[in-house]
């Protein structure tokens, strides 16, 4: 009998990551398989949301940033000068802490990123908005109010509005920083039940400080202190049954 191989959408070996002289990833290697929520967890400073960030080359807008080490991303090396970041940045697609609606209509800013790759046929972009925000599960709740300005939606909605207008350009992988440290706790459930429904269509990767959601909502966790991971391993095992003394310190809260 042959076993299927893991499909690993998401593969770094030994990143590192300089700020200037300031080293602030240190030999990353993580293989992030596909189809699954992967939380990276560990105290503010240890890098986990700035090796999320070079996931799609985001670290590259900020000056005297130094990134070295292989990022492959569905097998294609993305760490490299050649690379179209345009469409890295379709592939893989990024929801930040805060909600960050464009001051367009809702509409439009689900359409945003379909009309910047090409898409001018309204027939084609009403389907996309559509589905979009469907996808999100944002759409009965805005159906009626497509062309008012997205604003003025709840900052729960506004966050699933961001996730829409990522889904919006078909990426492969989504980006989530700490997507609902902003939100009341209604709004967060309703975000964390819409990862657990994305899942079947994306790679997750999540960055968050709220232990209780990564055990919730994923499948794998990666601890991250100084700049190094420290474990990685299924999330069960990292929150029950740690191999490393460090990782049952953060998780027990003695620490961070």
């Amino acid at each position: 009998m042959t076993t299927e191989k893991t499909k690993f959408m998401i593969e770094t070996t030994d990143v590192d990551l300089f700020y200037g002289a300031k080293q602030a990833l240190k030999k990353v290697s993580l293989s992030i398989k596909e189809n699954q929520v992967t939380a990276l967890i560990g105290p503010s400073g240890c890098g986990k949301s700035t090796f999320l960030r070079t996931l799609n080359r985001m670290n590259d807008l900020i000056p005297n940033v130094k990134t070295t080490g292989s990022i492959q991303i569905s097998n294609e090396e993305i760490n490299q000068a050649k690379v179209d970041l345009v469409g890295l940045r379709k592939r893989v697609g990024m929801v930040f802490q805060q909600p960050n609606p464009f001051p367009f209509s809702i509409y439009d800013n689900v359409a945003y990123g379909p009309r910047m790759h090409g898409v001018t046929n309204r027939k084609e972009l009403d389907a996309i908005v559509e589905r979009s925000l469907r996808q999100a599960a944002l759409w009965d709740e805005v159906s009626d109010r497509l062309d008012k300005p997205a604003t003025g939606m709840s900052g729960g909605q506004q966050q699933r509005l961001c996730i829409a207008r990522v889904l919006a350009v078909k990426p492969e992988v989504i980006l989530m920083d700490e997507p609902t440290s902003a939100l009341d706790p209604i709004s967060t459930a309703k975000v964390e039940d819409l990862i657990l429904e994305l899942k079947k269509d994306y790679t997750i990767v999540i960055v968050t400080h709220n232990m209780q959601q990564a055990s919730r909502i994923s499948d794998e966790t990666a601890f991250f202190l100084n700049g190094e991971i420290i474990e990685f391993a299924d999330t069960n095992t990292i929150f029950t049954n740690p191999t490393k003394q460090k990782t049952e310190d953060y998780i027990s809260g003695r620490f961070g």
